[in-house]
């Protein structure tokens, strides 16, 4: 299962946002920084319109979504890489995952202390960037020691990947992420080997009070944050409110949804940061439905319907023979199995096949 941490400044909302995402009271939320220590965890249901119809259409009452699982981390302070804070361990944790949800506070609060005494967005990302970084640079002058002597006898392997820790190196210095450096595909191969900090996908979470959500195109605090994530990490900006997502938590299904009616929002903010991760981290859909359930599976985009198979059973992707696939969309609009076959919208495709986004496979296979 992929992962997704949750990073930023003491007291920014990290722990209220994780309440949030896993819909239930699990991490501690109190104001004082250093409150999280061990990293909490998380898995979360991606939200599915798309099995309901499907379920209608098999006829079965088990809906069963696809996940992914969200990680807590405490929170980072300047020195944390020289082993300020709680400083290595944070990033022994930060390690661990697969992508990076930075959130950042966007409000004033006297009643909620700031580490550094004052609300400047772009100063708080620097300062978490700025760690990350050097724990990085430090990784990487490790990596060029341990090759040293298969440079000095000139080994091919270590030259090439020499070359790629250069060229991280001088970019990193220039207080870059190295997400931000163009590398062709067989420099990533190296680069991915290395584990950087900052080489994880990243995505900004904007932290706004309640009241400020509705003139959030207004908030100076966001239009910097999103300016930053866009010019400094080319990545996206999620604009929510922690506090109110946790209130929600106490409300039922539809009282929460009428909540937010009268507020104008149309998403709740929890939505859109786990299909933001889930885009971030490049996943796909596809579905399967028997006699007994309907479920949404997670992929990387560009895999092949083996691996796809191999995500329902790993003896699925080693008997593999093909795959009967029909799109979502043209089984929804003709109903039912028997009417969109006759209409030609199923499909055998073999090992080559790359799925797509809203597939629905059933697998043929023999061991």
């Amino acid at each position: 299962m992929l992962k997704a941490g949750i990073v930023g400044l003491p007291n920014v909302g990290k722990s209220t946002l994780f309440n949030a995402v896993i819909r239930a009271r699990k991490a501690a939320a109190e104001n004082f920084p250093f409150c999280t220590i061990e990293p909490n965890l998380g898995v979360v249901t991606v939200p599915e319109p798309r099995l309901e119809p499907l379920a209608r259409i098999a006829k079965v009452g088990t809906l069963i979504p696809t996940t992914i699982e969200f990680v807590d981390i405490a929170g980072l302070v300047k020195g944390a890489s020289q082993g300020e804070g709680l400083g290595n361990q944070f990033l022994s944790h930060i390690r661990e995952v697969d992508a990076l949800v930075h959130v950042v506070r966007c409000f004033e609060d006297e009643d909620i202390h700031h580490v550094t005494g004052s609300i400047d967005p772009v100063r708080d990302i620097e300062i978490v960037t700025t760690e990350l970084i050097l724990a990085d640079l430090e990784s990487l002058r490790k990596r060029h020691e341990k090759i040293a002597r298969d440079l000095k006898r000139h080994d091919k392997h270590a030259e090439t990947e020499e070359a790629v820790l250069q060229k991280l190196l001088q970019h990193l210095d220039s207080g870059k992420p190295a997400n931000t450096l163009p590398l062709h595909a067989e420099e990533r191969v190296f680069s991915r080997n290395f584990f950087l900090l900052t080489d994880k996908p990243t995505l900004f979470a904007a932290n706004v009070k309640e009241t400020d959500l509705a003139g959030v195109e207004s908030n100076p605090f966001v239009a910097k944050v999103r300016e930053y994530a866009r010019t400094h990490h080319g990545c996206e900006t999620v604009v929510l409110s922690a506090q109110l997502e946790s209130d929600l938590l106490d409300l039922s299904e539809a009282e929460g949804k009428d909540y937010l009616q009268e507020l104008g929002i149309k998403e709740r903010g929890m939505d859109a940061i786990i299909h933001a991760a889930y885009r971030l981290l490049g996943l796909r859909t596809f579905f399967t439905f028997n006699e007994q359930e309907v479920r949404a599976w997670t992929l990387n985009a560009g895999q092949t319907a083996p691996k796809a198979a191999g995500r329902v059973h790993t003896d699925f992707e080693r008997g593999f023979i093909k795959a009967e696939v029909v799109r979502f969309d043209d089984l929804v609009k003709w109903g039912s199995v028997s009417q969109a076959r006759e209409h030609g919208h199923f499909r055998i495709e073999g090992k080559e096949y790359v799925v797509q986004d809203g597939d629905v496979i059933h697998f043929r296979f023999n061991l």
